[in-house]
């Protein structure tokens, strides 16, 4: 029986040598060499070519014991990796070309192979560098759609939706979002992390006691609204993707939880990117430019969600919230369209509130983003943060009040006004 055993650089080529994958991708006989690419939080990534033709390849994703950004001293369940797969085999099922093909699971090794992505980037990065991507408001509103209504209550069944949830229980993932993004942020805890130039809007932030009242009510509806088998961590560091094609990986937080968790946690991380062009690119033309083109993917997104939502409820209305007999009667068809219309508007709110609550995090918690942090400058950066501090505070306090993209963007557009536009 295979027994736990980190793999490194000087390993995992002769791992992959005798699994059936290599006969399938690589030629016989073909040597492979290794490349460990991981920058992530809590895993470590090969990339394992064919010597003669890199561009034959697999990616090979292993966890450690432990918390990678943390070290060994944060010891973390290996079982998450069995959450990773199973999400990205139901995903592939439900979004096929939008993640990443698996052809390999080993959970005494904690690990995936899956398909190398050798024609994509991590998101983050080309954003700072301003590169526009015209299908990504299309494919990632699809995947959400596609992902989270096929597997709410909307469409199967009390039985077989409990089923699945069943299966993503995922206890140690979960409490590490709990913590790090409606907790310890917001009160004295050593692993957070900040610009000291914000010190004064961390402390108001941790001594608002109607934001924090806010922020443990979104807590608690992270824990314990089980509306559908949800990415987990859904930001730009975990979407691959080309002028053509995109790809969302890293589904290891997967589990039955808020809709508007994943979808506000796309929208926040674009915000941030938004924000980052202030100290990013001085030139103002240039920046509003791309500023505007952020904010319309931003919007686009989300009415491309809503409305796939929306149309695949119409022709699949064969859940139990409520069963479609329930709509059977005059004016039934009407009462329908507004129990839709209603859902999408909660869904709406929790995206908001949720994603105030990621944006805060970002900014005084134990993770940041690139976008941000790679901002040289520490005023400038500051200037930054200030305004995600101000825009995430009013996503969440008003997370209710906001009906329409014009009112999330008009936040948004308010808070950004204090810049005039001007070079940070």
């Amino acid at each position: 029986m295979t027994t736990y055993e980190p793999l490194s650089e000087s390993t995992v080529a002769g791992y992959v040598t005798k699994l059936d994958v290599a006969r399938t991708i690589f030629a016989p006989n073909t040597r492979l060499t290794a490349q460990e690419v991981g920058d992530g939080n809590l895993n470590q990534v090969f990339i394992v070519r064919d010597e003669n033709d890199p561009g034959r390849a697999v990616a090979v994703k292993q966890a450690l014991p432990y918390i990678r950004v943390v070290g060994e001293s944060w010891p973390l369940s290996l079982e998450r990796m069995r959450f990773e797969t199973q999400a990205l085999l139901k995903q592939n099922e439900l979004v096929p070309g939008l993640v990443p093909a698996v052809y390999h699971h080993d959970p005494a090794m904690s690990l995936v192979v899956m398909e190398f992505l050798g024609e994509h980037q991590i998101m983050r990065k080309p954003l700072v560098a301003r590169m526009r991507f015209p299908d990504f408001a299309d494919h990632i509103s699809t995947f959400l759609a596609r992902t989270l209504f096929f597997t709410s209550d909307l469409y199967l069944t009390g039985a077989e939706k409990k089923e699945l949830q069943s299966q993503f229980i995922n206890p140690h993932l979960c409490k590490i979002t709990e913590d790090f993004v409606y907790s310890n942020p917001y009160m004295d805890s050593p692993e957070n992390n900040w610009n000291p130039l914000v010190n004064d809007e961390v402390e108001a932030v941790r001594q608002n006691a109607n934001l924090k009242i806010a922020i443990a009510g979104l807590k608690e509806d992270f824990m314990t609204k089980g509306q559908a088998l949800i990415h987990g961590d859904l930001h730009t560091g975990s979407i691959m993707l080309n002028e053509r094609d995109t790809r969302v990986i890293d589904p290891e937080f997967a589990f039955y939880g808020p809709m508007g968790f994943d979808i506000g946690a796309v929208l926040e991380n674009l915000v941030l990117n938004y924000l980052s062009h202030f100290a990013h690119t001085l030139d103002p033309e240039i920046r509003c430019e791309y500023q505007a083109y952020l904010l319309d993917t931003i919007r686009e997104i989300w009415t491309q969600f809503a409305a796939k939502f929306d149309r695949l409820w119409v022709e699949n209305a064969k859940g139990e919230l409520p069963p479609a007999t329930y709509w059977q009667f005059p004016g039934g068809e009407e009462a329908f369209r507004r129990f839709r219309e209603q859902y999408l508007l909660r869904v709406l709110h929790d995206t908001v509130g949720h994603g105030g609550c990621k944006m805060l995090r970002r900014v005084m918690g134990i993770v940041s983003v690139w976008d941000v942090t790679s901002i040289i400058d520490l005023e400038a950066r500051a200037a930054v943060e200030r305004l995600a501090i101000g825009i995430g505070t009013r996503w969440v306090l008003e997370h209710s009040q906001v009906n329409t993209m014009d009112d999330l963007l008009g936040i948004v557009t308010d808070g950004a006004l204090s810049l005039k536009m001007a070079r940070v």
